[in-house]
């Protein structure tokens, strides 16, 4: 039973990835359309039933990536979801999403999605309650935020004033264990992308000579300086005597 479930999950990727393509090339927002051949579940409480969805990341400030999820057309936003920073050291040239199983007969729940070519993605953060269930179910850790926030997800807007997009962004993020324990998120999941930090070519040259550096070299210079000043003087002078 255990092992038809899984191969039942890895069929359902498969087929999600066979209809999943860049809605446009634009990095900034990720835009993927996926098409669903069974229901899944995504945060919030909420089933998408088999079809075509459109998924994006919101154009919003913050240091946690909010996901939105809209129907094929961008007509119908299903929900605003948060999510935090997920990495893969191999990245594919397609879009991927991965499911968490749940509960014998229930609709398995959307856990991670990537955009081609990128390392990092988004793993889907679930009110509390629904998080330890997952957690149990799948055998797998379940990044959490407070039950209350689930109203939040699916009245969310675009706007970074929302407050119901401030009040997920700001919200405590726990880690749900597969025996029941909360844990911190940042003992299980990355809650931050690293940031490479060039240093600027100004300061580069402002920095100190190296302690073996000497300034013999300029003394010798400026000796060859007054030796060439003080044989001018003298050969001018026997011209004026």
């Amino acid at each position: 039973m255990k092992t038809d479930r899984i191969l039942a999950l890895c069929c359902l990727a498969i087929l999600a990835l066979a209809f999943a393509f860049p809605a446009r090339a634009d990095e900034s927002n990720k835009m993927t359309i996926f098409a669903f051949s069974q229901p899944v579940e995504i945060p919030g409480g909420k089933v998408l039933p088999a079809g075509t969805y459109m998924f994006r990341v919101a154009d919003i400030l913050g240091d946690r990536n909010v996901v939105q999820i809209f129907d094929k057309d961008r007509r119908t936003l299903y929900a605003t979801v948060l999510t935090i920073p997920d990495y893969r050291p191999n990245p594919t040239d397609k879009p991927v999403i991965t499911f968490s199983e749940t509960a014998s007969g229930g609709p398995v729940a959307i856990k991670e999605w990537f955009y081609p070519g990128d390392q990092y993605g988004s793993e889907f953060v679930y009110p509390k309650a629904r998080a330890t269930e997952i957690a149990k179910n799948s055998k797998q850790p379940v990044p959490s935020m407070p039950t209350e926030m689930s109203s939040n997800i699916s009245q969310a807007t675009n706007s970074s004033s929302d407050a119901n997009v401030q009040a997920m962004q700001t919200a405590p993020l726990k880690a749900e264990e597969e025996n029941g324990e909360e844990v911190a998120v940042v003992e299980v999941f990355i809650v931050a992308v690293p940031v490479a930090v060039a240093v600027p070519v100004a300061d580069q040259s402002s920095k100190q000579l190296p302690q073996t550096a000497s300034i013999l070299p300029l003394v010798g210079l400026s000796g060859l300086i007054l030796l060439a000043v003080g044989t001018l003087l003298w050969i001018v002078s026997k011209r004026t005597a």
